[in-house]
């Protein structure tokens, strides 16, 4: 654990998790929201992550910017951030990729209809906050289909949606041709996992 004597170290609460757990089965299974790391713990977790992927120090902070004012769609700022680190490692010119169905997915957030800058760094304001709300976007439907609470139960069952577009409740691992990991990578995200 790192104390909190300079700006961007971590709170003396928190410390980045470099281990990893396998969760799987309904949301039950997977870790409740209270044991996840606060957001601005999370970001500095990740900070690194993403200056290692390619954006620079100022798309970082207009990450977080971007971040915090997508929230405000009614998605935790923890969850849009644990996306953007699965899709994109945090890399605003990150590729645009095609769906198995033939759909082009752009953005921190590789999602469909999103903007997407492939290559590109030192980026506006603006440009990062229409990748990271259009996706905050995408995932608050999936959220609303779960039933829009600020629990596993909804949150968990979303993530799965938000990548495979289908669902088994009662495995999260099932990926159903899509990344069976996704949802545990997330929950090991929320509680400080890096890669």
């Amino acid at each position: 654990m790192v104390g909190l004597e300079t700006r961007g170290e971590l709170t003396k609460s928190a410390a980045c998790n470099t281990g990893k757990k396998s969760y799987s089965g309904n949301w039950r299974k997977f870790p409740d929201i209270d044991t996840w790391l606060t957001f601005d713990d999370l970001f500095e977790c990740n900070r690194g992550s993403m200056s290692a992927s390619g954006s620079t120090s100022a798309d970082i902070t207009k990450i977080k910017v971007a971040i915090i004012d997508a929230a405000k769609l009614g998605v935790d700022e923890r969850v849009i951030l644990g996306i953007i680190m699965q899709e994109s490692h945090g890399y605003v010119g990150v590729q645009t990729t095609i769906s198995p169905d033939g759909v082009p997915t752009a953005g921190l957030m590789q999602c469909t209809g999103c903007d997407g800058f492939p290559g590109k760094k030192g980026l506006t304001q603006a440009q990062i906050t229409r990748m990271i709300k259009g996706g905050t976007k995408h995932y608050k439907e999936n959220l609303k289909t779960w039933g829009n609470k600020w629990s596993g139960e909804s949150i968990y069952p979303a993530l799965r949606e938000y990548n495979s577009g289908s669902v088994n409740p009662d495995n999260l691992s099932d990926g159903q041709g899509a990344t069976p990991s996704y949802v545990s990578d997330i929950a090991n995200r929320f509680r400080g996992w890096v890669n």
